[in-house]
């Protein structure tokens, strides 16, 4: 049994992945075979899809049921929701968002994405780069996602197909490369979902390919989970009081890290009061820890009685943000009813919730041409553009393009609770069309 079976239980570095791609490009087949060439899926669902795959007269299993749970989706022949699936290998653990590839269905791929470290991006080798693919990595580089691999599927399916998937390489790079990635951040694979090669194991059939394999790539790629560093972020989600006679004094601010680290004796600024005091201890329920990075749950002592509540944010003073009461920001718009100026909704950021009022809506965002359009009436469906803000309680952020987990937020119904877009806190189009991605 290979070594890519066997899973280790020290695997444990997270890589946070999305899929993307067009419609019938093979996404599912491809995320179905990372499953099973990883063993990842039990034995009874594997019994379960090879039925299902001679029922429908198929002589080898379909892994596209693997990820396609709901009956209608199998009997559309789509998947129509972002669905996260779970895999592991001896070297790394992953987390991956599968969004669906019709072009209607842009708000799943920048949910999936949102926090993605690195997103496969499938095209048909038949097809090549085609207007989706295009729009796929405009939003991409919006959302500033670090790495790129571009998934060439179906390629037993062309005829010449060293010269194809050179070709494609060729095209990609020149978009991505307009788009502001560097050479290095991207990788071209020639692969096929349906018989596996080139995915977990090298294939005899492309000698033309001299690369990693897709999961020896995803192994193996350095990836920094916080790209752009900043001082410590701490958006405070519960203030705890405990008021026991083990504890008559106890006052902690419980929260996760966004961004940088906190250690005892550090300074902190609590924003957006601007008042200045001391970290005394980092308490966890397994109990004290010497220093916090970025994704650890926490709670911080502080060494002055001070007023912090849910919402506040603890920062580094160094490079602490202004407090923001109106703001430009890109909004990707996720509800069917369009966006129009005036809108009153609520905005959440971080752990703060607050009324908002929409101003003007300045430019709507072409992924195909990386235009944008003056001063539109609204923004529809799936559409991206930047507008102007103003919330009723102001919000530490920072621009999205010094820090993803700071500079993003959410536009939410006041009447009905749905969410209505993903924000971007600054001008994210303005550097995607001057090819200086996010």
């Amino acid at each position: 049994m290979s070594d890519l079976h066997v899973r280790s239980p020290r695997s444990t570095q997270l890589l946070r992945l999305a899929t993307a791609g067009s419609v019938d490009d093979g996404k599912s087949t491809l995320v179905g075979r990372l499953l099973y060439d990883t063993k990842s899926v039990l034995a009874d669902q594997i019994d379960a899809v090879t039925r299902a795959s001679v029922d429908k007269g198929l002589s080898t299993p379909d892994l596209s049921l693997l990820v396609d749970g709901l009956r209608a989706e199998r009997e559309q022949g789509i998947t129509i929701d972002v669905a996260y699936r779970y895999f592991a290998t001896p070297r790394r653990s992953f987390v991956l968002a599968d969004t669906p590839g019709h072009v209607q269905y842009t708000r799943n791929t920048v949910s999936g994405a949102s926090t993605a470290q690195m997103v496969i991006l499938l095209v048909d080798a038949r097809k090549g780069v085609i207007s989706q693919t295009r729009k796929h990595a405009a939003v991409l580089a919006l959302l500033g996602v670090p790495k790129l691999v571009l998934a060439v599927n179906k390629i037993d399916l062309v005829e010449d197909p060293a010269t194809v998937f050179a070709n494609i390489s060729a095209e990609f790079n020149s978009l991505t490369s307009s788009l502001g990635w560097a050479s290095e951040d991207v990788v071209e694979i020639p692969v096929s979902a349906l018989h596996g090669d080139n995915v977990a194991v090298r294939s005899e059939n492309t000698p033309y390919y001299d690369g990693p394999t897709l999961i020896e790539h995803l192994e193996s790629v350095p990836v920094d989970a916080e790209p752009h560093r900043v001082g410590l972020r701490f958006p405070v989600q519960y203030v705890i009081r405990p008021r026991t006679a083990e504890f008559p004094d106890y006052r902690g601010y419980a929260g996760q890290v966004a961004a940088g680290e906190v250690t005892p004796g550090d300074e902190v600024v609590i924003l957006p009061s601007g008042v200045r005091t001391t970290v005394t201890r980092i308490d966890t329920a397994d109990g004290e820890l010497d220093s916090a990075h970025a994704g650890r749950s926490v709670t911080l002592v502080l060494a002055d009685d001070v007023d912090v509540s849910r919402g506040d944010v603890i920062a580094s003073p160094a490079d602490a943000p202004e407090p923001l009461g109106e703001f430009d920001a890109t909004v990707c718009w996720l509800a069917e009813k369009p966006l129009r100026p005036g809108a009153r909704l609520l905005l959440k950021h971080g752990t703060r919730t607050t009324q908002a009022i929409v101003g003007t809506l300045v430019e709507r965002f072409n992924e195909q041409e990386l235009t944008s359009e003056p001063s539109p009436e609204s923004l529809e469906l799936n559409e991206i553009g930047k507008i102007s803000v103003r919330v009723a309680e102001p919000i530490v952020a920072d621009d999205y393009t010094v820090n993803r987990h700071t500079g993003s937020f959410l536009l939410i119904d006041p009447a009905g609770g749905n969410t209505l877009a993903a924000g971007l806190v600054g001008d994210a189009i303005a550097a995607v069309e001057l090819g200086e991605r996010v």
